[in-house]
């Protein structure tokens, strides 16, 4: 007697593609693709993809697990592999980026290890911009390198540095853009380009701007990757990450998630899928109040700079009008009178909790000289864009107005406070 339900029959079915549909002459909107991409009906009519907590498959015959072993079936074997949970989130994600297929990985920084080796073997170089993400830079700096692989540098303001520093053993490119935490872009199609023109693999991490503001697939990039702990969860109950590209890519790169075990667990795929259905609701927030809030601390006496993209007084703020919807939901300022203040100011705070990471519904304030970049060299921290008074803010979905006058409350006290430096404040 056959089962009802076989996992061989539990393949979902992506109704809701990004693709043109043909009858009706136009593409899906990405608030539609949110809720329904990468879902279809479950045989048993759960309205909601049901989560397959499972480890393994099985099969109703050996004969089954031949026709699996030699490619003639794609009934699932090992969630290692494949399970259908995770399938919804790849193809939800892989259609908000425009994308052909997804990986989901148990972190963003696993979504980077598995784009960064599935691209390059030894004897490579990879191209890679100043500003990055202080776990990228450790990874490139202290993990890639022993594999026999080589980065060079680029800096993302200068148009000409990419040229320089593009080698013959050049196979990749990497590149996030907003970058982490000094909010400065990167003109992606022009990047692309150069890219492409010359046969390197580009990558792109996206996560700061979210599909939602961003495309870089749509801009000529060959990868996108992020850490769906942030936007695309968007609640902060989940960590995981994703890789979109075209299918050739997702393959290739598959091999390394599945051997490295980066994969992402069923329950946790859950929470993403579901994150993921709010996300247009949540960012189209979340860049309304990052822009109010920018405006008002740029006119507040007690900030000596704001670095938004959607700031008119932005250096790049034509390119950001140009290659992303909204400025996204984070912005990083600097607190005029160096450590002291900027501590006061942290410490006042009532509303805003001190916290690492962003996207999340909730706001949160961090210092990236001493947490994400925490460790770097003189030279990496001024590349980067950070110093002790940067502090970092992750804008969320409360009251815009309540969050300037918290704001605004602990720069009064932080204009008051003592000159005096924290304990083991100097860095060597």
């Amino acid at each position: 007697m056959t089962n009802v339900v076989n996992s061989a029959a539990l393949h979902y079915t992506n109704r809701f593609s990004w693709e043109m549909d043909k009858k009706q002459g136009k593409r899906f909107q990405d608030d539609t693709l949110a809720v329904l991409a990468g879902e279809d009906f479950h045989p048993l009519s759960a309205s909601q993809p049901p989560i397959f907590q499972t480890t393994n498959f099985r099969f109703d015959s050996v004969d089954e697990m031949v026709d699996y072993a030699e490619g003639r079936s794609s009934q699932y074997l090992y969630t290692r592999n494949a399970n259908p949970t995770i399938e919804v989130a790849e193809k939800k994600l892989a259609a908000l980026e425009r994308g052909e297929a997804g990986l989901v990985t148990s972190s963003g920084m696993a979504a980077l290890a598995c784009a960064l080796f599935g691209s390059v073997k030894s004897g490579d170089r990879i191209l890679a911009a100043r500003s990055l993400y202080g776990g990228t830079l450790h990874l490139l700096n202290d993990i890639v390198s022993r594999f026999g692989i080589a980065v060079d540098w680029f800096d993302i303001g200068d148009p000409d540095s990419l040229r320089r520093q593009v080698q013959p053993a050049t196979r990749l490119l990497l590149a996030e853009s907003p970058t982490n935490p000094a909010l400065r872009l990167l003109p992606l199609k022009d990047t692309a380009d150069f890219a492409r023109e010359r046969g390197i693999t580009s990558i792109l991490d996206n996560t700061f701007a979210s599909p939602w503001n961003q495309k870089p697939l749509e801009l000529g990039w060959d990868v996108v990757v992020h850490s769906a702990t942030k936007y695309l969860g968007g609640h902060s109950d989940v960590t995981a990450g994703v890789i979109v590209a075209r299918r050739e890519l997702i393959d290739r790169i598959a091999q390394f998630r599945r051997w490295f075990g980066a994969v992402l667990d069923p329950s946790a795929a859950y929470l993403l899928i579901r994150g993921a259905k709010t996300l247009a609701l949540r960012v189209q927030k979340q860049n309304d109040n990052a822009l109010r809030i920018a405006r008002f601390l740029e006119g507040h006496p007690q900030v000596e700079a704001v670095n938004y993209p959607f700031l008119e007084s932005h250096p790049q703020y034509e390119l950001a009008r140009r290659q992303m919807r909204g400025g996204g939901g984070v912005l990083s300022f600097s607190v005029r009178g160096g450590w002291p203040p900027t501590r006061t100011f942290f410490n006042s705070l009532r509303m805003i909790p001190i916290s690492t990471s962003l996207g999340g519904v909730e706001s949160l304030v961090t210092s990236p000289f001493w947490t994400s970049h925490y460790g770097m060299s003189e030279a990496e921290l001024r590349d980067s864009g950070v110093t002790q008074n940067l502090v970092r803010l992750s804008v969320g979905i409360e009251s815009v107005d309540e969050l300037c006058d918290d704001l605004d409350q602990a720069l009064r006290l932080s204009a008051s406070s003592e000159v005096s430096s924290p304990s083991g404040s100097a860095r060597k």
